[in-house]
This record gives C-alpha cells, sequence and structure tokens, in this order.
C-alpha cells in the first residue's frame, strides 16, 4: 500500500499545477470576450479612456444606437447563410465520408487530397473568377450566393471530420445489420447516425461558425440586400469620433447566436470531439 500511495502523492501536486495552468489559459482566452462585454455598457469617453476604466456607470444607450442601425436584416442574412449553408455540408459530407472510409472507393486516398487541397489556395487568389462568374450570373448581393460559396468553403474540412467519425463505427454492428435484412439507407438511418450524431453535431457546429464569421467573400459579393453580420460590423469604424463602445455593442449581439448554438450543442460537441475529429 505504501508503494501504491507513493505515485498518488506525486500525481495530486501535477494535477494541481495543470489545473492552475488550465484556469489561467482559460482567463487568458475568455478576457477579451469579458472586455468587450463590458465596454459595451461604457459611455464612449469611458470606453476610449487610458488607462481603461474599470469603474463606470452601465448604460443600454449604445445597444439602443446598434438597434437604431437596423442591425436585424444583417443578422438574418448570416443566420440564413450559416443555416442554410451548414445544412447542404451535412447532407453533402455524410454520404462523402461513408464512401471514403466504412465503403472505401478506388483512389480514395486521392479523393481525400483532392478535398484538403482545395484548402490550401487562398480565397484572395480565388476572388476574382469568382467575382466575374457571381457578376455574369446576375447573383452579386444574393444571400443564395454566400450560401454556395459557404457550402464549398467548408465541404472539405467537413468530409474530414465525418470521416473520423465513421472510422470509429465498429464494422460487427454494420455486418450485424446486413445480416438481420438492413439495407443502406436503413443502416445509415438508424445505426450509424445514432452513432456518429455527437461527431456529426461537432462538424455542423464549427461549419456554422465558420460562415457566420466569414468576412471576405461577404464584403468582396455583398451591398445593402445580402450583407452579413460581420459587415455591419466594419459600418462602425471610423475615422472621425468615438466607435468603440458601441463596435462592441454590436459585437456582443453577432457573438451571441454562436455562443447559443455552441450551449446548446455543448455535450454533443465534447464527446464529437473526444471521438476524435480533431487530432
Amino acid at each position: 500500500m505504501t508503494t501504491l500511495a507513493a505515485p498518488r502523492r506525486k500525481r495530486r501536486p501535477a494535477n494541481s499545477v495543470w489545473g492552475v495552468v488550465a484556469w489561467v489559459a482559460g482567463i487568458v482566452f475568455v478576457f477579451p470576450v469579458i472586455w468587450m462585454v463590458l465596454t459595451s455598457f461604457k459611455q464612449e469617453q469611458d470606453a476610449a479612456s487610458n488607462p481603461p476604466s474599470w469603474v463606470f456607470s452601465p448604460t443600454f444607450d449604445q445597444y439602443a444606437q446598434v438597434f437604431d442601425r437596423n442591425i436585424t436584416p444583417f443578422l438574418l442574412n448570416s443566420l440564413m447563410a450559416s443555416v442554410f449553408s451548414t445544412l447542404f455540408v451535412v447532407l453533402l459530407a455524410t454520404p462523402a465520408a461513408y464512401a471514403l472510409s466504412l465503403r472505401p472507393v478506388a483512389k480514395w486516398t486521392d479523393a481525400l487530397f483532392f478535398f484538403i487541397s482545395t484548402k490550401m489556395m487562398p480565397a484572395v487568389a480565388a476572388l476574382l473568377p469568382v467575382y466575374l462568374l457571381v457578376k455574369n450570373l446576375g447573383m452579386l448581393d444574393n444571400v443564395w450566393t454566400m450560401v454556395v460559396l459557404y457550402t464549398s468553403m467548408n465541404l472539405p474540412l467537413a468530409v474530414w471530420m465525418m470521416r473520423s467519425f465513421l472510422l470509429e463505427v465498429p464494422r460487427e454492428v454494420l455486418e450485424a445489420g446486413e445480416v438481420d435484412g438492413a439495407g443502406l439507407i436503413t443502416s445509415i438511418r438508424k445505426i450509424i447516425l445514432p452513432i456518429v450524431s455527437p461527431g456529426l453535431a461537432a462538424t455542423a457546429l464549427i461549419c456554422f461558425i465558420f460562415a457566420w464569421n466569414e468576412f471576405f467573400l461577404a464584403v468582396n459579393l455583398t451591398a445593402t440586400n445580402a450583407g452579413t453580420a460581420p459587415i455591419f460590423l466594419v459600418g462602425f469604424i471610423s475615422s472621425e469620433g468615438l466607435f468603440l463602445a458601441r463596435l462592441c455593442a454590436a459585437a456582443t449581439l453577432v457573438s451571441l447566436p454562436v455562443l447559443i448554438a455552441g450551449w446548446l450543442a455543448q455535450n454533443k460537441l465534447v464527446r464529437g470531439l473526444s471521438m476524435g475529429a480533431v487530432k
């Protein structure tokens, strides 16, 4: 018993140290968000003070000004583009990942490399041909254009993630289903999807976040009708006057949908990431 107790005593200080490190790292990463939220309740003079003022009278004036500038259409455009693109990504990535994992097609390694190679080219390199194509199709400043582009942007990542999840589905379970007469659709619906649902939720959430935060394509391909939330934030940046408190208020509102989605999916997200999707 003495031999077993000694390693436990050694592990306790080590665990305490790692616990402190984790708390410090968490505070460092969360601090900018806390600072943004606090600044959104300040007056512009307090927000621009140097050093920052930590004692102030909270106000909702900045949020009122944000809503006065009509943020709702931008939020709806972002929500529509993000939700529909995420839905299309999941619908396309799942069968593709199935064909690259549980039922590998010929030269599946080449297919995987092709998927990920599309992420290697900088977006700015593809901007001109994409812009000309969209313009000739009459699809500039159209939210469905953003849906298509966000789908193509997130699809390679989703295929790789879903393939990692599907590789962890026990082959014995699939074989047992086939013995019982389950076809392809039945196997996917009743066997595979329940097992990989945490990974599916993690993939969908990550794709939703990437689409929601995308700025480069939106700023070049949208204007007044299909402007997204990041475009709305840029409108607060000015070389004249104070804008920091209003910008933080708008950024807080824009961040809420992602925070809510992450909170709702937190259980499946943790389980999904622990399945080995991100290695």
